[in-house]
């Protein structure tokens, strides 16, 4: 089964390397090409555009920044869509806004393929080890016929209904966990600028009722200063503004997903972008 991967970052290309292991034909894309040369060489074909990709594939996986990115990526000049069988699977993976991926099922439809939303918990460490969660939401049958590349890249598939259920339950995912990390980031400067022990501070929230594994895992990283991305500052400001405007659309004004994304707007700005999530610390430590 050939199946074509566009995007390939901290995730897509972590997903396309456990297709190639799976002994999938693959194909490739990515707009800055160095980040498919790895994959080239273990055996992945490397393409131009993603309209390349996804010619013969049976599935089309999308791993991309935003609704922007992905619109062009699957609609754009040279978009994968037109250049589908008809019948053929596209996977949407992104962390995306609902009106988007409403728009972009439509679009398939239009265009004969069978569409997919399945977005993920997990990150860098999960994609690269094969144990994703995917949050699918679509057709019983089409998830089906695409489980085998879903067994590939994770190991647990939640089918959450109809086309629109897994972004509105990733953005939740995010929101929570945006929010945690924002809270963690403001707790961790509080204890230092009070001279504290932060370990042993650390250390009573870790083991009491706070904790969780976002709370240990970036709260861990925050004390460290480790900041290798697992997932970067600007996505988790755009996934919070995402999922504050989700709750807009259900008449839910939400001050804390604004809040805490502005947490992560001032560290990006503060030159933390290209780091993990629990760099927004850094920003407060130095107030």
């Amino acid at each position: 089964m050939k199946v074509a991967v566009l995007g390939l970052g901290l995730m897509g290309g972590g997903m396309a390397r456990q297709l190639l292991a799976a002994g999938f034909d693959v194909a490739v894309w990515n707009r800055s090409r160095e980040k498919a040369e790895a994959l080239g060489e273990a055996g992945a074909r490397i393409t131009e555009t993603p309209a390349e990709a996804a010619i013969d594939a049976a599935i089309v996986v999308a791993m991309l920044a935003d609704d922007n990115v992905s619109r062009e990526i699957w609609t754009g000049d040279n978009g994968a869509l037109a250049a589908m069988e008809q019948g053929a699977i596209a996977i949407e993976s992104s962390t995306l806004t609902n009106d988007w991926v409403f728009e972009l099922a439509r679009e398939a439809v239009t265009h004969g393929v069978r569409f997919i939303e399945a977005p993920v918990t997990g990150s860098r460490d999960q994609a690269a080890q094969g144990m994703l969660r995917f949050l699918v939401g679509g057709e019983a049958n089409v998830i089906e016929a695409a489980r085998p590349a879903f067994d590939a890249m994770g190991n647990a598939l939640v089918h959450l209904g109809p086309i629109g259920s897994a972004a509105t339950v990733k953005l939740a995912n995010n929101f929570l966990c945006g929010v945690q990390a924002a809270s963690l980031a403001e707790v961790i400067a509080l204890f230092e600028k009070h001279g504290l022990n932060v370990e042993q501070a650390m250390a009573v929230l870790f083991d009491g009722a706070p904790a969780s594994p976002m709370v240990k895992g970036v709260g861990r990283r925050m004390l460290d200063r480790d900041y290798a991305p697992h997932f970067l500052v600007p996505l988790m400001a755009k996934d919070l503004g995402y999922a504050a405007q989700a709750l807009a659309d259900v008449g839910i004004t939400s001050a804390i997903a604004q809040a805490a994304r502005q947490r992560f707007m001032e560290a990006d700005v503060a030159g933390e972008g290209h780091r993990d999530i629990a760099a927004i610390v850094e920003p407060l430590r130095k107030a």
